[in-house]
Formats: C-alpha cells, structure tokens, sequence
C-alpha cells in the first residue's frame, strides 16, 4: 500500500465501499484479492455441447502461475520485530501470544519453498487445471496424439511461470504419455507474457511512476478514517491499548497492512502448513472479517487503478496487451490457413499480465473504468481481483472446426464466458462463436 497523503475530496463516497461484514467470521474471498487461492468456476459435466458437426482442432490459453510463497519476507520481519518488543514489555494480548509462533513458522515454511516459488498448492493447482482441460477435450487431445501434433509452451520466464508450465504440461503428460513427446521445451517470451517490463510497457511504467492524477486518487482512498479505524483494530488484536497508541498513525496503518499481506498470502500456502487438512494457518482469527475487507479493497483499488480499467478516458494500463490477445487470434489463423502443425498453445504468465488483458477483452467485471469525481468502490464497480486474477487464473479458447468453418468457445477460469458486447454468437445464448465474427468484431477482419 502507498505512503498516506492528506485525504483529497473523495471521503464521502469512498466510505460506501465495502458492504456490511460482520466484524468476525470466516473470510471472505475477497479480502484476498488477486492472492486468492484458484477455484474453476464451472463444474464438469455443464459444458454447453458443440453445434452438430463441429469437432476439437485446437485450443490455447493464458495462465497466471499457481499460488505462491510471498515475494519477500518484510511483512513478516516488521510484525515480528514488533511483537518481539511487545512481549518483552508484556503488552501482547491473549490472542497476540499465538500470533508471533505462527508468523515465524509461516516464515520459515515460505523461505524453504523459496520467496515468490510456487507452493504445494499452486503446483497441486497447475496439475489440476491441466488434467480438467484434457478431460473436457479428450477427442483433442486423442488426434493431437493420432496425428502427432505439437503443443508449444511459452512462459514470461519467471521461475513461477516457469515452474507452472512444467506442473500443468506433466499433469498432461501423465494424463495420455502419448502426449509427452510432441510437448515441446518452455520457451520465454518477455515482450508477449512480461509485457509491463518490457519495450512495450514503457509508457504504462511511467504513469505508474509519474502520474500525478493517479498518485491523488490512490492516497484519498487510503488515506481516510477507517484505514486508520482498521490499522487500529488490526494491532489491538495482538498488542494492549497503550502499546498501539504508542505507535504513529501511519506506522499503525504500515503494520496493519503487513498483518494483512500474511493473513492473504496464508491460504496459498496450505499445503506447507502443520494442519493442512483442517484449519491451515488459521490466520483469520488475527484479523477482523470486516478489518480484512478493507484492506482487501484497498489492494483492489490500486490493482485496479494500476492494471485494470482504471481511468474511463485513458487505456493506458491495458492497451499494451494487445500483443497477447493478438497471439491468441494469429494462432487461430494459423491453424485455419494450415500453416501451423500446433494442437495446443500453452502460455503461462502474471497478474500484471492477466489483468490488462480482461480490461481489453472487457471480460465479466472489468467492463466498467473510473469517471473523474466517482472513485473505484465495491458498492460502484464490479471489478474484484479475487475474480478478475486469482492465483492461477487462465483464459482458454477452445477452436473447433466444421466443413472449413471455425468456431471458438471461451473459458474464463473454466466458466463458459461471452465475449464482449457487440460480438454475436453462432446462436442466442450459445457459448460459441464464429471466428469470422470475432475477427469482425474485435476489428481484425
């Protein structure tokens, strides 16, 4: 979260933004934000069925590494040093004495996965999406063995996204070893899947770092009474009253948000935990449901200001995708034109890519931009990062072929989704297209 700055004139608005939470209970996947743990959105057996006569000749997708290990350790570093100082005082709650145990074992479970690696979760959830793409699409996954076609694998190079695509392409492997020979090698690709570090980011870098409009509306919705109200909350769970209010304003809030990042990056980590079949981390309990929201929206305001829709007159944060969403229409054409002996392109990636990419397509929940004077709020936009980029988020397009004729289905973390309006499918309501009316519609034709 960014330094506070005094609140510009936003509050008013700013404090419908969250809806009603009780102040404890279980969380809400939303507190989590895009650190949420993957779940696919529809379940087997609720496929719509191709038109009559169409049959699988190709399918690709693009996916967010797995769940991970935090990328550092400083969160955990600064509430430790804080909790050390307050048990050797005697100004940690009941609840406080639990915490510091549990944060040093998280630590450690994180440094020996390795910061910023893939968890047992976030391996466990690349095999798993993997094996669900070949069961719903048997027959092409069978004629890509038949006939000995290529799967190409590209990642941003990363050790995540690589380490994904090694989970997600084994798990297919595993699944018809006839497959194993025609997967081809992980190749990196950092201008297609590393978009916003490479050449084609630099102007997205610098209005990240400069941009003046975006540095204001980011500080007044932090920097409002019940950031403050949560930072508090947050710290009396775990130190006494005079021990919090020893603490600066900005300092409570600092330390606030690093208890947070814990309690979100926890659930990634299950699989590393000592009860990893019933209550995890179980660092829930620490922080407030309705404490965690809040925070949790103030990580998707900025994602969303940052890398999502942001601006209503400015595409700044997303138009530099447009090098991927053209890749996912060139392999089409490939194959189409007989010009490609590909039977599945596989590509593996970030939220930072992810993100701007649903912005351009204009997938469910990031349709809607900022207009000036009416900030990013829950209650205003429907625009959450634990639905837009969860841990292993993918987009997949599913091509099948008819007399010449192609057509194209597309899964949104596995849930069958429209494209975007305008786009007129092969009949009301169907969930397939024709791809000559998605070139029409997304202007290639």
């Amino acid at each position: 979260m960014r330094r506070l700055t005094p609140a510009l004139a936003l509050g008013a608005l700013l404090l419908t933004a969250l809806p009603a939470h009780a102040s404890d209970g279980p969380a809400h996947r939303e507190s989590y934000g895009t650190k949420a743990p993957y779940e696919p959105q529809q379940s087997a057996g609720t496929y719509e069925q191709p038109p009559a006569g169409y049959t699988a000749v190709f399918t690709e997708n693009v996916s967010r590494h797995g769940s991970r290990a935090a990328t550092g350790g400083e969160d955990g570093d600064l509430v430790l040093a804080l909790w050390d100082k307050a048990r050797q005082q005697g100004q940690l709650t009941e609840n406080g004495e639990e915490f510091g145990p549990r944060v040093r074992a998280l630590q450690a479970a994180m440094s020996q996965v390795g910061y910023g690696n893939l968890s047992g979760r976030g391996r466990r959830e690349m095999r798993d999406t993997a094996t669900r793409m070949e069961r719903r699409l048997p027959a092409l996954f069978a004629k890509i063995a038949d006939e000995g076609e290529k799967i190409d694998v590209v990642s941003s190079g990363q050790g995540r996204a690589v380490d994904s695509a090694g989970e997600f392409t084994g798990a297919l492997a595993f699944a018809d070893p006839a497959l194993k020979p025609l997967i081809g090698a992980t190749r990196t690709d950092k201008d297609l899947l590393y978009f916003h570090k490479a050449a084609g980011g630099a102007a997205y870098r610098d209005y990240v770092a400069n941009d003046q409009r975006l540095k204001d509306t980011l500080n007044s919705i932090e920097d409002q009474p019940r950031t403050h109200e949560a930072a508090h909350s947050v710290l009396r769970r775990l130190f006494t009253e005079p021990f919090v209010d020893r603490i600066s304003g900005g300092d409570q809030v600092g330390a606030a948000q690093a208890v947070y990042n814990l309690y979100a990056i926890a659930p990634a980590m299950s699989e590393e935990s000592p009860d990893p079949d019933g209550r995890g981390w179980d660092l829930d309990r620490f922080i407030s449901r309705s404490d965690a929201a809040w925070f949790g929206y103030l990580g998707d305001a900025e994602d969303f200001y940052e890398k999502g829709p942001g601006f209503a007159d400015s595409d700044i944060t997303y138009r530099m995708a447009d090098v991927l969403l053209d890749d996912f229409f060139q392999q089409i054409e490939a194959k189409r034109s007989g010009t490609s002996d590909l039977g599945a392109e596989l590509r593996f990636t970030h939220a930072e890519e992810i993100i701007p990419l649903a912005a351009l397509m204009q997938l469910p929940g990031s349709t809607r931009p900022a207009t000036p004077g009416e900030p990013y709020t829950y209650a205003g936009n429907p625009w959450r990062g634990a639905s837009v980029a969860p841990l292993g988020a993918d987009i997949q397009w599913d091509v099948y072929e008819k007399d010449g004729r192609y057509a194209v289905r597309m899964l949104y973390n596995e849930k069958e989704t429209a494209f975007r309006a305008g786009c007129r499918p092969i009949e009301k309501g169907s969930a397939f297209y024709d791809f000559d009316e998605l070139e029409r519609c997304f202007g290639r034709a």
